[in-house]
């Protein structure tokens, strides 16, 4: 087998996705909900299922997506897009449409942080909740490992090593890049969307991920990263 090369960075779409809890309240979640969710915490009696609803997010059963942030190079522009809303099959059919559209070729990746083990199998199931069918580059069935599309900073980062989860605001910090998590972080999402309503937010702040991951892959792969003032907000 050839080895891959390393793809251009005009082929790659990076990516980032934002998700909260179908309900913002475990009591608010059917009795039928509820009897699913309690049971994935069964294993344990000291589990409390309540409390662990905070958790609900993670798992595309008991959630849904919010917002997808993009990135892509044209030229020496990066281009940044949120698509982001209350109706996830909306976000989802203009995320297909995009990807189709630009993002549909054999030369061409996907790029998220942790996106193998998270960003790709969410997007992938909530698809399929909605109706929507895959992009070509998200459809794995039958492919050898090195013919996925899909490239995944921390899996870059750990060289082999499996026992390492390094977020990606520790592997910005190691790298000495800006933080993405200066006015909010993952665990805020939920809140911000039920709460506060702000979904301006929340694309601003997938947004400031997105633009670290392509940073660090830039820095993985030995190239200059973006420049902040060459980023531009489509």
């Amino acid at each position: 087998m050839a080895a891959q090369q390393q793809p251009k960075i005009i082929n790659i779409l990076f990516l980032d996705i934002e998700t909260v809890p179908v309900t913002y309240n475990y009591k608010d979640l059917s009795e039928a909900g509820k009897e699913l969710w309690n049971k994935k915490w069964a294993y344990n009696k000291e589990n409390d299922p309540e409390a662990l609803y905070a958790k609900a997010g993670i798992y595309a059963e008991f959630s849904k997506i919010v917002c997808i942030g993009l990135g892509y190079y044209s030229y020496s522009d990066f281009r940044i897009k949120a698509i982001a809303g209350d109706d996830e099959a909306e976000i989802l059919n203009e995320f297909m449409k995009i990807v189709n559209q630009f993002f549909n070729k054999d030369e061409h990746f996907f790029c998220a942080h942790n996106g193998k083990e998270f960003d790709f199998p969410f997007l992938s199931r909530r698809m399929i909740v909605n109706g929507i069918p895959f992009p070509k580059n998200f459809q794995l069935q039958g492919l050898k490992p090195w013919e996925v599309k899909h490239l995944d900073t921390m899996e870059m980062w750990r060289f082999g090593d499996i026992k390492n989860f390094t977020s990606l605001n520790l592997l910005a910090y190691t790298l000495g890049l800006p933080s993405p998590k200066d006015e909010m972080d993952g665990s805020m999402v939920s809140k911000v969307y039920y709460e506060e309503k702000n979904i301006q937010k929340i694309k601003d702040y997938c947004l400031k991920d997105v633009v670290t991951v392509a940073k660090v892959y830039q820095r993985l792969t030995g190239q200059p990263a973006v420049k902040d003032e060459d980023v531009i907000y489509t």
